[in-house]
């Protein structure tokens, strides 16, 4: 069985079968875990590669909020404090695509975030498709397009 997968689903599947638009999911939850740590830690690798920073140049971390485990291991990995990440999982739970979104929004509300800090953001989702990226809030008018 691959790591996750849902069988008779899409393009794949028999439209005109009675009980269409059902489907059970098929997951391996400790890979998709082990997925989820390696792949974002290896994006944020390869931004930090690319940029020429390291991880202490870095303020503040954004990971996507899908799991503390998750989070965690990922903090473990980079030996970073947790108090260098954001973590609101336990407030709103697993809110898919939006959890980076409303962490970034949280953490300019509560001042984690001041003009020219210097952010990591790091996801990972559908298909086990992962991503990172920097990101700098600037001052007014300052454009690092």
């Amino acid at each position: 069985m691959a790591a996750l997968q849902i069988a008779d689903f899409g393009t794949a599947s028999n439209r005109f079968r009675e009980d269409y638009g059902r489907f059970s999911i098929d997951f391996d939850g400790r890979e998709i875990f082990k997925q989820a740590v390696k792949g974002m830690g290896e994006a944020i690798k390869q931004v930090l590669a690319d940029t020429g920073l390291s991880v202490d140049d870095i303020d503040l971390f954004i990971p996507h909020q899908a799991n503390l485990r998750i989070i965690e291991s990922l903090a473990r990995r980079f030996s970073l404090d947790m108090s260098r990440l954001v973590v609101n999982i336990g407030r709103y739970g697993n809110t898919s695509a939006a959890s980076i979104p409303i962490a970034l929004t949280e953490s300019l509300e509560a001042g984690r975030i001041q003009p020219g800090s210097r952010l990591m953001l790091a996801a990972f989702g559908a298909g086990l498709t992962r991503a990172a990226g920097p990101g700098s809030l600037g001052r007014p008018n300052d454009c690092a397009c």
